[in-house]
């Protein structure tokens, strides 16, 4: 009758449990917490410890729960955290994406009231020239420090200016021929550079570049001699276009050289470096232009001033009038519009941000505008920049379509790149490389099914897989390629060299582990009804399924009749000739149901009393194995299969008819002879017609081979004298 101080603590009725637990949750529990997440906490101790103070299984019981809560408290904060961050997150990213679309939107604004700001500081300084020549040229003068101001300074210029030239290309090798050829050349800017691959983006080498009034040389460092460099390439100043490339960590400070049909790009020493390389060569640029300008408005000075006297005709200067201005309409191409001077830029942008239909749609916009105009110099060095775009598209489209890329989201998910490949004009690539993506598709579904034990049980997932992705894709190529029935024959080609796939992985299941006759027939008689779905699209494969299948069919037939001829001369050779006995109605009962299955309708007039039957075992094993052979053969068959599958039958019917003739010719003992020509009559008479007929009723035609066959069976008589069989 003692009571515990633990068991008084909890009495009466239990309430000690719920008090201990509320504690758990109050104070204790908060206690509890601060002691499991102490850094020296060691879970063996303080089990060890809460057993020793412990009284009995129900305090056990409830500090379990009390931990319990608190692991479910625990689990609920760090969902509620989780969920909270991935919503920040998802803010956060929201708020990031509008930032740079206003980025982008300020930078367009700023490049904009750069452009009309500068074209209103030209117009002033026109204007202003036009009004007073002699600021004109004392501006110039100042603006241009190698323009000289008399003789003696315009010879000390040149010297200067050739002696640098030359002392710095004096370490380059291979550019001495320069300066005699162009003795006005001289050095504006230098520097080192690092070129990069404009594919890749990966480092080539590093470079000097060279920036004469006229022209820029590149040279390659030489390893061994420090200060001294290697010609690479000399661009002349007039087809060089200089574009800005975006910093996009952690390539950054680069700008891209424009020389068609090439293009490089160089990475400055930092930002400052990369800003004068910019302004220098706009600078050097607009310089040549306008030295060039000068030098023609010179050279057409002196012409027309000896001219001959002037004439009394007025309408003679309104006819010259009238004779040059087509002509000079006929040759200006008006390309200071805002959208074509912002375009290399935009589709770099588009390219960056993957719009790929916004960057064919200026392509498009840009070869409209350009149709009907005159193809000149200025048109060539928009097109050279903008085929340089157009090539950066076509390879990032073709990435995009790439087997490497993901292949989830079905033929739809290559819809967006092949239309933009279209239009752009390259119809082939677009469906090569659809067709590639498709067929990695494919393989990549069937290598990932798995091998189930039953073999018809795979070939039902194998069949649905290939070949839903079959007619995906087909309708898929139809819906893209709807305007060019050229590309038509690539797909046929295609579908054939993926059904050859299915036909490997299908072989190798059914027929390359040795698998009965009937597995294979359902497995092929499967495969066809997948393969006539495709007839929905009109596509009708079924020829090239059983051109492939036609080998291993083959050998599954002759296989399977070595082991039906085998089993039955094995039988033969035990035969008694005794009457079947089959014990029970019951099993006489299936018998008859087999027999029937077979086709022989005629069975019970070989039946004899109680369960006796008036055949043998042999003559019976060998009827029901034939005909289900016949009816599995029938499952497979077609037209090309006709000879095999017919003499695979008269082999087979051969062994038997040959075995009961002999034993005719042999046996002497009367009774058995007579119950010979029983199981003769059996085989002759009933046997062989219902064999005839499946198999007429199969193939749709006779057999010229089989009537034969029982049409001589009928002549044959027996000849005591002999013990051979001629059939």
């Amino acid at each position: 009758g003692a009571v515990s101080p633990g068991a008084a603590g909890r009495a009466p009725g239990g309430g000690g449990a719920d008090m201990a637990l509320s504690l758990g949750e109050g104070g204790g529990g908060s206690r509890l917490r601060r002691q499991l997440e102490s850094g020296g906490f060691a879970a063996g101790e303080y089990v060890k410890q809460l057993s020793q103070q412990s009284d009995g299984d129900r305090d056990l019981q409830e500090h379990r729960q009390r931990i319990q809560a608190l692991s479910e408290e625990t689990a609920q904060s760090l969902k509620r955290n989780v969920y909270q961050n991935y919503r920040q997150f998802i803010e956060t990213a929201r708020e990031i994406s509008y930032l740079e679309s206003e980025m982008y939107q300020l930078s367009h604004i700023l490049t904009e009231q750069k452009g009309i700001m500068e074209a209103v500081t030209q117009a002033l300084l026109l204007q202003a020239d036009r009004d007073d020549p002699a600021l004109g040229a004392r501006r110039a003068a100042a603006a241009d420090p190698f323009l000289p101001l008399s003789a003696k300074d315009a010879a000390a210029n040149e010297e200067g200016r050739q002696r640098t030239l030359t002392t710095l290309l004096e370490k380059v090798e291979g550019c001495r021929d320069l300066l005699p050829e162009s003795p006005g050349k001289y050095l504006v800017y230098n520097g080192d550079l690092v070129e990069y691959d404009a594919d890749h983006m990966a480092q080539i080498q590093r470079v000097h570049a060279f920036l004469m009034n006229d022209c820029l040389l590149v040279a390659t460092a030489l390893p061994n001699r420090r200060g001294a460099y290697r010609y690479d390439a000399l661009y002349p100043l007039d087809g060089l276009a200089v574009v800005n490339v975006k910093d996009n960590p952690p390539m950054k400070d680069m700008f891209k050289l424009l020389m068609f049909p090439e293009s490089r790009i160089f990475q400055a020493e930092n930002a400052k470096i990369k800003k004068e390389w910019l302004e220098v060569l706009e600078e050097t640029k607009r310089n040549r232009v306008l030295s060039e300008k000068r030098r023609l408005e010179q050279e057409a000075l002196p012409r027309p001033a000896p001219a001959p006297p002037e004439s009394t005709n007025p309408f003679d200067e309104d006819e010259d009038e009238e004779e040059d201005e087509p002509s000079a309409e006929e040759e200006v191409v008006d390309l200071s519009l805002e959208w074509i001077q912002e375009l290399p830029e935009d589709l770099d942008v588009c390219i960056a941000q993957r719009d790929f239909e916004g960057a064919v749609d200026l392509l498009d916009k840009l070869n409209e505008y350009l149709a009907d105009k005159p193809v000149s110099q200025p048109v060539k060095e928009l097109r050279a920049k903008v085929d340089e775009r157009v090539r950066q598209l076509t390879d990032v489209l073709v990435f995009e379509l790439s087997p490497d890329r993901s292949l989830r989201g079905g033929p739809r998910a290559t819809r967006r790149a092949v239309s933009q490949l279209i239009r752009l004009g390259q119809s082939t690539k677009a469906c090569e490389l659809f067709l590639k993506n498709r067929a990695a598709a494919v393989q990549t579904a069937i290598r990932q099914l798995r091998i189930e034990g039953a073999t018809l049980l795979y070939i039902h997932k194998l069949c649905h897989v290939f070949f839903t992705s079959l007619l995906e894709t087909a309708r898929e190529f139809e819906t893209d390629f709807a305007g060019n029935n050229g590309c038509y024959s690539a797909f046929v080609v295609w579908a054939r060299s993926s059904m050859r796939m299915f036909v490997d992985a299908f072989s190798k299941q059914v027929f390359d582990s040795k698998e009965s006759l009937s597995t294979a027939a359902e497995c092929v008689k499967v495969a066809k009804e997948h393969c006539k779905q495709l007839s929905e699209i009109g596509l009708d494969l079924t020829f090239i399924i059983h051109a492939l299948l036609v080998k291993d069919i083959k050998g599954a037939l002759q296989s399977y009749k070595d082991i039906i001829i085998e089993a039955t001369k094995h039988r033969n050779s035990e035969e008694m000739w005794r009457k079947m006995n089959l014990m029970t109605p019951e099993a006489l009962g299936k018998l008859r149901e087999e027999m029937r299955s077979c086709g022989v309708g005629n069975f019970d007039q070989y039946t004899g009393d109680d369960c006796w039957v008036n055949l043998s075992y042999t003559v019976v094993a060998f009827t029901k194995q034939t005909m289900a052979f016949l009816e599995e053969a029938l499952k497979l068959y077609f037209p090309e299969l006709h000879m095999v599958l017919l003499e695979s039958l008269v082999e087979i019917i051969l062994v038997a008819v040959q075995h009961v003739d002999y034993s005719l010719r042999c046996e002497q003992d009367p009774e058995k002879k007579a119950f010979i020509r029983q199981n003769a009559s059996f085989l002759y008479e009933t046997v062989l017609p219902v064999v005839e007929k499946r198999f007429e009723e199969g193939v749709g035609k006779p057999a010229k081979q089989l009537q034969d066959l029982r049409n001589a069976s009928r002549l044959m008589r027996v000849n005591p004298e002999s013990t051979t069989s001629v059939v």
